[in-house]
This record gives C-alpha cells, structure tokens and sequence, in this order.
C-alpha cells in the first residue's frame, strides 16, 4: 500500500469515526441511567458495560445471541494477571485451566488477518469491530483460530469448532487459540 493511500484510509477511518461519535451523541441511549437510590459502581457507570470487550448499544450489528452449545466469554475473560520478570502474564481460573486441550465451540466477530473472503486464520472477538485501526478489548476477549477449511468471512457472529488451547506464553500475548476449528452453524 503506498503511503498515499494509506494516509487516506487512515484519514477516511477518522471521518467514519468523529461522524460516529457525533451520531452516538445525537442519539438516546436505550439503557437509562440508573435512578436515586440504585447501586453505582464505584468508578460511577451504571451497571451496563462500557468500554472495550463490551458491545455498544449504538453498534449497528445485533449482540452475541445466547447459545447453551458454546463456551461463554464471561468464563475467558474472567482471568487476572500477575507481573513475572518484567512481563505481564495471565493467570487462569481452574475452569479456564480445564479447558486446556478440550474440543469446544465458540461464538464471536470475525477479526481477519489475512485478505480475501475466505480466511484459515483470524481473531474471534467477544464484540463486533467499531474501527479497522482499533481492537474490541484486550487478549481476554480475543481467541485466535486457525481453521482446517476456510471460514467465509461475515460481519455478524460466527462459530466454531475445535480444539481449545491455553496459553501460557504466547510470544504474541495471546491467551487462547483454537487449532483445526471448523465453522458450525
């Protein structure tokens, strides 16, 4: 990509994203502030998420829809981390541990990593992508999947199927990967 156009694209991400955010201030949200006497968190947000690894209200693609046959992202992303000779490294809940090796399925927004309509290896995300510049939330909320067969690539949610790994030093800062994972509908 030359650096001409890559300025563009980066400058056309910018515009998409401030039209966005004055489109979002327009709008009313669906989720009201809590009233009097409601519990806040300490940091003062209602109760509702915000931030990365939490889908917007103001996203134009509909949530993840309540599945029994996948794992559910609340038990990936419930994991702490702990400081081990200068690096950051995750520490698993025994449920997570458990999934070490298991073959499971999976639902979430496709991240692709490579071009093409067909992808063997792109990111799972907990939440629908808002900016191409931008990661939904940190390596909790992210699996990488590498596929046995091509997934066509879609805006709305996918999901897979495959073997589960835990990581434990992932060289990328990952914390979980899915190997020969098929797509299921």
């Amino acid at each position: 990509m030359s650096k001409k156009s890559s300025t563009a694209l980066v400058a056309a991400c910018l515009l998409m994203c401030a039209s966005l955010l004055a489109d979002a201030r327009a709008q009313v949200l669906s989720s009201p502030m809590p009233s009097a006497g409601t519990a806040v968190p300490a940091a003062g947000l209602p109760n509702a998420g915000q931030g990365a690894g939490v889908h917007s209200p103001l996203s134009p693609f509909a949530p993840l829809p309540k599945r029994n046959d996948v794992i559910a992202w609340s038990t990936l992303t419930d994991v702490t981390t702990k400081v081990d000779k200068k690096r950051i490294v995750p520490v698993y809940p025994a449920p997570v541990s458990a999934l070490n090796q298991k073959k499971l399925r999976l639902q979430g927004f496709m991240m692709p990593l490579e071009p093409g309509e067909r992808q063997r290896h792109f990111l799972l995300a907990s939440v629908p992508l808002t900016c191409s510049f931008c990661t939904p939330g940190g390596p909790e909320s992210m699996v990488e999947v590498r596929t046995s067969k091509p997934v066509k690539y879609k805006l709305e949610a996918v999901v897979v199927e495959g073997t589960f790994h835990v990581l434990q030093n992932d060289p990328y800062g990952l914390y979980y990967r899915i190997t020969e994972a098929v797509a299921v509908e």
